[in-house]
C-alpha cells in the first residue's frame, strides 16, 4: 500500500492543518514541552489523551483546563513508558475510551549530568529506559493500533543532542539515546510506510523546569552559543507538532525537524 494521500490535498492550506475528528496521545504530556503539545493539538481540534508517569494531580487539572478552553475532549491516563506491557495497556485503555488513536507523540524524556567513566548499569539504564526503550515501547503499542486501523501518525521528541554534543554538561546517555531515536524513527518510517508516518522533532534550548534547574553560569554559556541569542518558550514548539500531526505534511516521513534558534548551525 502506498503512503497515505488525503482526499483534500488540493483544499485551502489552513484547512489541512485541522485535526478535528482526530484522537491524539502524548507521553510526558502533563508538563513542559508535552503540555504545550497537548494544548496545540487540542487547539487544532483533536481530542487528546495525556499520558503521565507520576504527576497525577497536575495531569488531571491540565486536562480539565485545556478541555474547557478548547471544547475538545481531554483525559489523563497513567502510563509507564519503561514497561512494554504497561504502556501497551495504557494505549489500549485510551483506544477503548476514545474509540481510536490517530496520533501518538512519544515525548517522555529524562536527562542526567554524569561523567561517562562514572556510569553504572543503573544510572545508564535510568536514562535509556525512558529516552530509548520508552520510545520503542510507545511506538510499538501505537503502531499495532495504527496497523489495525490502516493509518496513524507517530511523532518522536528527540533533541539537538542527537545531532551535536552539548557542552559543558556531561550527558553521554542522553545524547546517545536521542541519536538512537532519530535513527529508530527512520527505520520505522520505512517499515511502517503503508500504514503510518513517523517523524521527529529535535528541540534546542527550551524554557522548562529541567533547564531552569541548571546553574546561572551554564544558562548564560548556552545562550551565548545560540545565534538567536535566546531560548524558546514551550509554546513556540506546539505549531511544529500540529504540522507533523496534520495532513499539511502528508508526504513527510522519516524527517527530523530541528527547532533551535540556529544552535546546530555553528
Amino acid at each position: 500500500m502506498p503512503l497515505y494521500r488525503p482526499d483534500n490535498s488540493d483544499s485551502p492550506v489552513l484547512s489541512q492543518f485541522s485535526l478535528k475528528g482526530k484522537v491524539a496521545a502524548v507521553t510526558g504530556g502533563a508538563r513542559g514541552i508535552g503540555l504545550e503539545i497537548v494544548r496545540g493539538l487540542a487547539e487544532a481540534g483533536a481530542d487528546v489523551a495525556i499520558i503521565y508517569s507520576t504527576s497525577s494531580g497536575s495531569a488531571h487539572e491540565a486536562a480539565k483546563e485545556i478541555a474547557t478552553a478548547t471544547g475538545v475532549r481531554i483525559a489523563a491516563y497513567q502510563g509507564d513508558v519503561r514497561s512494554r506491557a504497561a504502556i501497551a495497556g495504557t494505549v489500549d485503555e485510551i483506544v477503548t475510551h476514545f474509540g481510536r488513536l490517530d496520533i501518538m507523540v512519544a515525548n517522555s524524556g529524562v536527562c542526567a549530568d554524569i561523567p561517562s567513566l562514572e556510569y553504572t548499569e543503573e544510572t545508564w539504564q535510568q536514562n535509556n529506559s525512558v529516552n530509548y526503550d520508552g520510545v520503542m515501547w510507545t511506538a510499538q503499542a501505537a503502531g499495532k493500533v495504527f496497523k489495525k486501523q490502516g493509518r496513524g501518525n507517530l511523532i518522536i521528541t528527540a533533541s539537538v543532542s542527537a545531532t551535536l554534543v552539548n557542552i559543558p554538561q556531561l550527558q553521554a546517555a542522553y545524547n546517545a539515546s536521542k541519536a538512537a531515536v532519530v535513527q529508530l524513527a527512520k527505520v520505522l518510517a520505512v517499515e511502517w510506510v503503508d500504514f503510518a508516518r513517523v517523524n521527529c522533532v529535535s528541540p534546542g534550548f527550551i524554557e522548562t523546569d529541567m533547564l531552569y534547574n541548571q546553574p546561572k553560569e551554564r544558562m548564560e554559556q548556552w545562550t551565548s552559543l545560540i545565534p538567536g541569542r535566546r531560548m524558546a518558550a514551550t509554546s513556540e514548539l506546539k505549531g511544529i507538532y500540529v504540522f507533523l500531526a496534520s495532513d499539511a505534511c502528508c508526504y513527510m516521513t522519516g524527517a527530523n525537524l530541528i527547532v533551535d534558534g540556529g544552535y546546530t548551525l555553528l
